[in-house]
């Protein structure tokens, strides 16, 4: 009822412990729900009330996630990372660029962080190694972005990242899963598509080089799931696979909000009807 009624009960914080449903002494249910993309609109948690009736309330709110101006789908996000306030300036493709540039160079403490935590928890050299690589080519990718950025009057503010200490190593997966085989795996296809369809010379060119850094960083985030996978009980490996879900629905809320018509044509961004129709070639040849 909940869902008929437009929220997504099926949505969760990896933090919030309290989400789900309680049944009401009285009769009923209380649902924790979502609303919103996160993207042009706030993302709200929301207790919902749905009555032995069938009746649908809303009883109580609160901001889960700031809105964005787009929905860059960029990097790995580290642990910790601060919400920022939405990117100013006139020019959509400044303000894109200027968020990828945070997100980019964010990326950069977010494998550094891997690193550290993949030999903490045994990993083999070659992964390690693998993760030190990607925050040097976050490195790169932030510097073209900025000059991206700053080229349509945008200026990228550096990311806030709040100190986190070493994470049991189921956390770390449940992080790789969701920032690394969902999101930088279609964020790699969305760079590989705006190498292609970009039509300013110089933000293809850029992403052409993004685009094969950001495939081997996606490759990353799947060889470190497969060592892992025997270390793991069956619980634990259906815990990985429901975050995957997760983040998948919430990536496909964020695919599906309209784009300025410059980032489409002149940025090679997909359209809504383009993104959700990668996200469908992904989820059938790697999430299903």
């Amino acid at each position: 009822m909940a869902f008929a009624a437009g929220y997504s009960p099926c949505l969760r914080e990896p933090h919030r412990k309290d989400d789900g449903v309680v049944a009401r002494p009285e009769g009923g249910f209380d649902v924790i729900a979502y609303t919103g993309s996160g993207c042009s609109e706030d993302v709200m948690r929301r207790t919902v009330r749905v009555a032995a009736s069938g009746e649908v309330v809303a009883v109580k709110q609160e901001v889960a996630r700031k809105a964005s101006y787009e929905c860059s789908i960029v990097g790995r996000r580290p642990a910790g990372l601060q919400e920022m306030a939405n990117g100013s300036g006139e020019d959509a493709r400044g303000r894109y660029f200027a968020d990828v540039a945070r997100l980019e160079a964010a990326s950069i403490q977010a494998f550094l962080r891997l690193r550290e935590e993949l030999a903490l928890h045994g990993a083999d050299v070659a992964l390690q190694d693998a993760a030190l690589a990607s925050a040097v080519d976050e490195v790169r990718h932030a510097d073209i972005t900025s000059r991206l950025a700053r080229r349509f009057g945008a200026v990228p503010p550096p990311p806030s990242v709040a100190d986190v200490p070493p994470r049991p190593l189921i956390e770390v997966l449940l992080d790789n899963a969701v920032e690394g085989c969902v999101r930088e795996t279609y964020g790699a296809l969305v760079a590989h598509h705006q190498a292609l369809h970009a039509e300013d010379p110089e933000i293809r060119e850029a992403m052409a080089v993004i685009a094969e850094d950001e495939t081997r960083h996606a490759g990353l985030s799947w060889d470190i799931n497969a060592w892992a996978a025997p270390k793991l009980s069956q619980a634990e490996r259906d815990t990985l696979r429901e975050a995957r879900r997760q983040a998948l629905a919430v990536l496909r809320a964020e695919v599906a909000v309209p784009l300025d018509a410059r980032l489409t044509a002149e940025a090679g961004l997909p359209s809504p009807a383009v993104g959700l129709a990668l996200l469908g070639s992904l989820e059938q040849e790697l999430w299903a």
